[in-house]
């Protein structure tokens, strides 16, 4: 492993921090900070350890068709998060606020789990033709979907493919219900 270098994790932070709620690569972050990839599997374990970035895997039981190795990588902080990239705009005006808000509701989600002894996983779902679900949890072999908007009124399309497969339903959560989701109500 090459020496811990400050300005790298700085920025490996901020490169994390631009691509919250997309799939991170190892080989792409390796590139663009001219490290290795294990360095930077080091560096983002670290950061994990640190309770600074959290990792959410991708979900994959039954279809061939399923990304089944990739990750997300979320902030437990986002007010950290906007610092490293040095925008505290207001929420309104800002043009990353569904990436924000996906990240603060997985966040919560995970933490009142965590808090509540809930034994629940979570995870993201992507299929190679790009059908997604931004967070799919699973406990007690029951699955349950759920799509991040911000907008009430922005069209969510739920792929079938991830109802019919898992036996389950997708529920959409917005600025106008998002209360019953980080009060764990399925």
């Amino acid at each position: 492993m090459e020496a811990f270098v400050p300005e790298i994790i700085e920025k490996l932070l901020r490169a994390l921090a631009l691509q919250i709620g997309s799939e991170v690569s190892n080989n792409e972050l390796a590139q663009l900070l001219g490290i290795d990839k294990k360095t930077v599997s080091n560096y983002i374990d670290l950061l994990y350890r640190a309770y600074v970035i959290f990792k959410l895997p991708s979900f994959s039981k039954n279809l061939r068709n399923e990304i089944k190795s990739n990750q997300k990588i979320y902030f437990y902080d986002t007010g950290v998060r906007n610092m490293i990239i040095g925008d505290l705009n207001p929420l309104e005006v800002r043009q990353d606020k569904g990436n924000l808000w996906e990240n603060f509701l997985i966040s919560e989600r995970l933490k009142y789990n965590g808090y509540n002894g809930s034994l629940s996983k979570g995870y993201f779902w992507r299929t190679v033709q790009q059908q997604e679900i931004d967070y799919v949890e699973e406990e007690a072999r029951t699955v349950t979907g759920f799509e991040i908007k911000w907008n009430p009124k922005s069209k969510v399309k739920i792929p079938k493919t991830f109802i019919e497969t898992y036996k389950t339903e997708v529920k959409v959560i917005t600025n106008e219900n998002f209360r019953e989701f980080l009060n764990n109500n399925r």
